[in-house]
């Protein structure tokens, strides 16, 4: 299997031309809060979010409408849910990819302005760039606001908090987190890369089943790093999950079985991502190239 070392590149090359052409300029006024979206947005990161999106739409043959702007609006909600979990009222980190925080690097209310509008700016995105095929608009707005909304990417962080320090925490509750704080904005590109396709409903589940086990498996990932990984090559604190009590598979589970866990869920993905249409072997490395990582 080819690795995806050697396709990735293009792909966050072409995120990036995309993040700096569709988000509003530094000095649109207000300068300070653009300049914070900016800093944020811009900081490099895996671009997991949009490349799955952009691989994921590539698989269907024909002409598809240009599915950048989708890929964009999903970096935009990732990045706007980093920059309040960095929050002091939030995880109260300091380092986010390897540099200053927003709220470091502006300020506490800048950074939380500057996440409220990559929120809005990314269904914006989505309005606009797809208002010409109204059917198509409304099931990628649909889709993002299910996965971003207060039943999963929000729900699942409002239980991660609630689970801080919870010395009974379940497996089940675990799953719940993981679920729906990482695993649904996975699922969600891979899905809204498949309506850009043209994917039918049956296609469309398989594209969502593949992106519930990947993103239980990146989130397993990032729990065992979190516990044995330092902070310079995460680019992030290393440890503090376990020191604000989290309730983490390796909490829950121990580090063995957490990296059995891992694997199983990679397996799964992989199972399915061989029933997508078309060429998907980028897509199969990428994702064993997750769990094999190493930050």
């Amino acid at each position: 299997m080819e690795s995806s070392a050697q396709l990735l590149p293009a792909y966050v090359a072409r995120v990036e031309r995309g993040l700096d052409r569709l988000l509003p300029a530094a000095s649109a006024r207000p300068a300070r809060l653009h300049t914070a979206m900016r800093y944020s947005l811009q900081a490099g990161g895996k671009r997991l979010r949009p490349v799955l999106l952009l691989a994921a739409a590539e698989l269907f043959p024909g002409k598809r409408p240009d599915p950048l702007p989708a890929a964009v609006a999903l970096e935009c909600i990732h990045t706007y849910s980093l920059i309040h979990d960095d929050l002091p009222c939030m995880d109260n980190d300091d380092l986010r990819r390897g540099r200053p925080t927003a709220h470091k690097a502006f300020d506490e209310a800048t950074a939380l302005l500057a996440g409220d509008a990559l929120l809005t700016h990314a269904f914006a995105l989505l309005a606009s760039g797809y208002g010409a095929e109204p059917p198509l608009a409304t099931a990628l707005l649909r889709e993002l606001a299910s996965a971003a909304g207060s039943e999963r990417l929000i729900g699942g962080q409002m239980e991660d908090l609630l689970a801080e320090k919870k010395s009974d925490a379940t497996a089940e509750e675990l799953e719940f987190i993981h679920l729906n704080k990482t695993a649904a904005m996975i699922e969600a590109p891979l899905v809204m890369g498949a309506l850009i396709g043209g994917a039918s409903e049956p296609q469309r589940e398989t594209f969502r089943a593949a992106g519930r086990h990947l993103g239980l498996a990146f989130q397993i990932m990032d729990d065992i790093l979190d516990a044995t990984t330092d902070t310079a090559t995460l680019g992030k604190t290393a440890g503090k999950d376990a020191r604000a009590g989290k309730t983490t598979f390796v909490r829950i589970h121990g580090l063995d079985a957490s990296h059995k866990f891992a694997r199983e869920h990679t397996q799964k993905a992989l199972a399915r991502i061989a029933e997508f249409p078309g060429d998907s072997s980028f897509l199969a490395a990428l994702a064993a190239d997750l769990v094999a990582r190493n930050k």
